[in-house]
């Protein structure tokens, strides 16, 4: 197993390390690329919600705002009234702590004081400079994600001179960016932001060379979930492109689990909780022999 840490916070704990943890996915977006905003109603979103815990996610995700390729952004106030219904209502309903997915202040701070107890940063402290203040006020997790640029320019053409080098060198200034917000290093997650302004080469690196990122002395999320580079992979020459919701792209994302949760991710973000859970069930059982 790898490296341990126990977070404990607002009445959660997390054991992390000695099995992996799941993240379940809920998008609160009628643009999503993985789901096509099926659960963009609250009714939906939350019974969704519901049923990632009963099939065993250890955390959710709560995002109102897609961080796809090319992806538009939404107004602060509209993330608001997307997610903080949901977060409310899940917040009465499931024991596990609830993460809010954004990379606005405001929305954390609305999220938090809903029932959201942790909060995710795909831009890192970077595209809100208050972010760091919510969250070190609030005494909560931080996710720090690395990202090529921004969703709307991630994907073009992304170029590195040493891949994991650059990767690691910018998520060790994040954790020294939010330490110096007064967020404790204790309460900091690392995410090395597979599908974020990176090749197809680049994710299977990242993924093979996980470990690579421990020195930075930090639990490590990874997210390879129905990604792009995923469903890339699986077309073949003159085929049809392949749906994230496919049973093809599901059971392929399953490899990206196993492989990263071997390479020593503590936290797998994903959208399929039951097969996430069974394909750890086998991972874990061997990282323990």
């Amino acid at each position: 197993m790898t490296a341990g840490w126990t977070m404990q916070w607002a009445g959660h704990r997390l054991v992390l390390g000695e099995r992996t943890l799941i993240m379940g996915i809920v998008n609160v977006t009628p643009d999503s690329f993985s789901d096509g905003g099926r659960f963009f109603a609250l009714d939906r979103a939350v019974a969704h919600g519901e049923a990632l815990v009963a099939q065993g996610a250890d955390l959710l995700d709560i995002g109102g705002e897609s961080t796809r390729p090319f992806a538009e952004g939404v107004a602060p106030e509209e993330e608001i009234r997307r997610v903080v219904p949901v977060i409310s209502a899940l917040a009465r309903r499931v024991p596990v702590p609830i993460s809010i997915d954004t990379t606005k202040a405001t929305v954390a701070e609305a999220a938090l004081a809903a029932g959201a107890a942790m909060v995710n940063d795909i831009g890192a402290l970077r595209l809100d400079p208050a972010m760091g203040t919510v969250v070190a006020a609030q005494r909560v997790p931080l996710i720090l994600m690395h990202m090529l640029g921004t969703p709307r320019t991630m994907q073009v053409s992304p170029v590195y001179g040493d891949l994991m080098g650059e990767i690691r060198d910018f998520l060790r200034q994040a954790m020294e960016t939010a330490t110096a917000h007064g967020i404790a290093r204790d309460m900091l997650i690392i995410d090395p932001g597979i599908g974020f302004g990176k090749t197809i080469a680049h994710n299977l690196e990242i993924l093979r060379r996980l470990d690579e990122f421990h020195p930075l002395g930090a639990p490590l999320l990874v997210g390879p979930s129905r990604k792009a580079f995923i469903r890339k992979l699986l077309r073949g020459p003159g085929a049809p492109e392949v749906a994230p919701d496919s049973p093809q792209t599901i059971t392929a994302t399953q490899a990206a689990v196993a492989v990263a949760a071997l390479n020593g991710a503590h936290i797998l973000r994903v959208h399929d909780v039951a097969a996430a859970k069974a394909t750890l069930c086998i991972v874990d059982a061997l990282r323990n022999v």
